[in-house]
């Protein structure tokens, strides 16, 4: 039986383009994420840069990429947060049933759009009993040892725990660790479908 069930939060709340960034690099001659910038992407994504230091690093090396062009670009990819999955989320948490607890890749300039664009991203990180961001708990997926931390730290039994994410390589490593898993399929899968999708499990 389910105790805890572990959210993704982009793709499963909140809605991504996440091919927009790209498209929007293009226009500034980054026509794709060479190891250099994938090295960087993911400092920044642990933590183990600021964002200032990361913008730096894209504006210096393009040099007709301004900073408010870059973080314009950067945040394409983040669309919207449709309402009716919070109204799920809040359902599930009043319910009582569940822990809850949210786990993303994501960065200080994501997660500072979600503040100022999402009216409701506090209600909805109140949600949780948890909130673990990449760039602050300086660990990302899908390395084993994020999830290491989420279930040590909370003493978890993998066999009671559920993890949804929309990235097959994510939900691969939590399943190697013994925990249940939703590869969830953004775009043909809802997160408020869980009951049905996961009904095994319930």
């Amino acid at each position: 039986m389910i105790n805890t069930i572990i959210f993704d939060f982009g793709d499963v709340f909140l809605t991504l383009y996440k091919s927009a960034t790209l498209k929007q690099f293009k226009h500034f001659g980054i026509d794709q994420f060479d190891d250099d910038l994938k090295r960087i992407n993911n400092k920044y994504e642990i933590g183990q840069i600021s964002t200032s230091e990361f913008i730096e690093h894209y504006t210096q090396r393009f040099g007709g990429l301004s900073k408010d062009q870059f973080i314009k670009a950067w945040n394409s990819i983040l669309i919207d947060f449709p309402t009716h999955r919070l109204e799920f989320l809040k359902k599930l948490r009043n319910s009582g049933t569940y822990k809850l607890i949210l786990l993303s890749n994501t960065n200080e300039l994501h997660i500072d759009w979600v503040k100022e664009n999402i009216s409701f991203f506090e209600e909805f990180r109140s949600c949780f009993d948890q909130f673990y961001l990449s760039h602050e708990i300086h660990y990302r997926k899908p390395n084993p040892d994020i999830f290491e931390f989420v279930l040590k730290t909370n003493s978890l039994n993998p066999k009671t725990t559920l993890f949804v994410d929309d990235t097959l390589e994510h939900t691969l490593t939590a399943k190697s660790l013994r925990i249940h898993t939703w590869h969830l399929q953004a775009g043909q899968e809802e997160v408020t479908q869980l009951f049905s999708k996961k009904s095994d499990l319930f």
